[in-house]
């Protein structure tokens, strides 16, 4: 088919999501291999976001392409309520990941509904009906899931259902007022949650959602003791803690689970794509074995006819022996340190950047129009002149491709970038901050 037709089908009969559909003008990509692609006249384009910073073992894996391929030829699909040797060995690869106080998956299909039947266990084991989450979150667009969201892709969803309680995060650049250290900005947020907690009544609230690291808006790293001090919180009043790992699992901030920098045991893991990086499309929810044991006798309401596809199981366990096989937490840790101290030093070459933020391969450049008040160089939930859309365009034209989200600019290329091609691209981002400086 040619690249024209491609683009007239993907026009004409698809709904693209998070678009204005009218003037859409996708690139066609012909191949992909590693962290790269190629469309139909060979032009190459690296992928600094690993698609929806989901693709962290790259294009092209043939670990993973012979896993299905492998389990194709045996079958294809089995229900839920059948044995199947690939689901019964990601679920034991994947609870072996994880602390010891983990005891059982329930595998979905994304991240989306990870978190709708984490909610929903959440509500089914503890009796009560409120759920916490925070403004600065994405945990999906579906109705449970995108209630749990606090940014402004739950607006089609309102009026909303009721008992969802939203909270503000530990978001220190943007905070007015000044700690004396990240620990006192911790124990400030940990005690208006604590506050709001009392005030929405303890015994009504059933668990506390947080994206470990808030990914999509604007990489939001905790500080130090945050984690720990809400840990603290719902031990006290009995609250199931939920961390939504769908981004940072799998090897993305440097640990396999991001929880694992801060000093902290979950009760609930939501995870998605790094576990099969794409291939396949699945996700899951990981419950600690007090949770998993309570529904030895009680039944569990929660049911996908493809939770577990055999296919994405099998994916799954080729890219979790991939991590281990290839040391790519390893690599992650390298290249990591490399793009926090390139962030940084973009930050201080451009008057455009305000604040840059770093955890493994999981980053963000926050653009402002002036450094010295902060002022984003976008409204929040608004880019009425559609300068982030002209930027990552400017990227584009240069092969750099990602996204950007409010008026951050998100680099988190896949877990195998190797040094040289890490530094050729952030040499593209810094020649487009200089437009950049100059627009302003």
């Amino acid at each position: 088919m040619s690249e024209e037709s491609v683009k007239f089908n993907h026009s004409a009969y698809n709904l693209q999501s998070w678009s204005k559909q009218r003037g859409l003008d996708p690139i066609v990509v012909d191949k992909a291999e590693g962290i790269y692609m190629y469309d139909a006249s060979g032009k190459r384009y690296t992928d600094m976001s690993s698609q929806l910073v989901n693709l962290n073992l790259g294009h092209g894996n043939r670990a993973i392409i012979e896993a299905i391929k492998k389990q194709a030829e045996r079958y294809c699909y089995i229900g839920p309520s059948y044995g199947s040797e690939p689901r019964g060995e990601l679920a034991k690869m994947v609870i072996g990941l994880l602390p010891d106080n983990f005891g059982k998956i329930f595998f979905t299909n994304g991240g989306t509904d990870a978190n709708e039947n984490a909610i929903k266990i959440a509500r089914m084991y503890t009796g009560r009906n409120k759920v916490f989450s925070r403004y600065r979150s994405y945990h999906g667009a579906t109705f449970g899931a995108g209630n749990l969201t606090g940014e402004p892709r739950r607006y089609p969803l309102e009026p909303g259902i009721p008992g969802f309680v939203k909270f503000f995060d530990p978001y220190l650049y943007r905070e007015r007022i000044e700690f004396p250290s990240e620990k006192a900005a911790s124990e400030y947020y940990v005690a208006k949650l604590r506050e709001q907690i009392v005030y929405e009544g303890p015994d009504n609230v059933a668990a506390v959602v947080l994206e470990t690291v808030t990914g999509s808006n604007g990489v939001i790293i905790p500080p130090e003791g945050y984690l720990p001090g809400v840990r603290k919180i719902c031990d006290e009043f009995g609250i199931l803690l939920i961390c939504d790992e769908v981004m940072t699992g799998f090897g993305r901030t440097g640990k396999m689970f991001g929880f694992e920098n801060f000093g902290m045991k979950p009760d609930m893991v939501a995870f998605a794509k790094g576990v099969t990086c794409g291939y396949v499309q699945l996700g899951g929810v990981a419950v600690c074995k007090k949770v998993a044991d309570s529904f030895d006798d009680r039944f569990l309401s929660c049911g996908l006819t493809y939770s577990g596809h055999p296919l994405a199981c099998a994916a799954g366990v080729a890219c979790v022996s991939y991590y281990k096989e290839h040391k790519i937490l390893k690599n992650v840790a390298a290249r990591g340190a490399e793009l926090k101290t390139a962030l940084r030093s973009l930050g201080e070459a451009h008057k455009s950047v305000g604040d840059t933020r770093s955890i493994g391969l999981f980053s963000a450049v926050e653009l402002v129009k002036d450094k010295r008040t902060k002022e984003p160089l976008v409204p929040y939930g608004k880019d009425p002149d559609g300068v982030m859309k002209r930027i990552v365009g400017e990227l584009a034209r240069r092969g750099f491709m990602t996204y950007s989200h409010e008026n951050m600019i998100i680099v988190a290329p896949p877990l195998i970038i190797e040094k040289e091609q890490l530094r050729e691209e952030l040499a593209k981002l810094d020649e487009v901050l200089y437009i950049v400086d100059k627009s302003l």
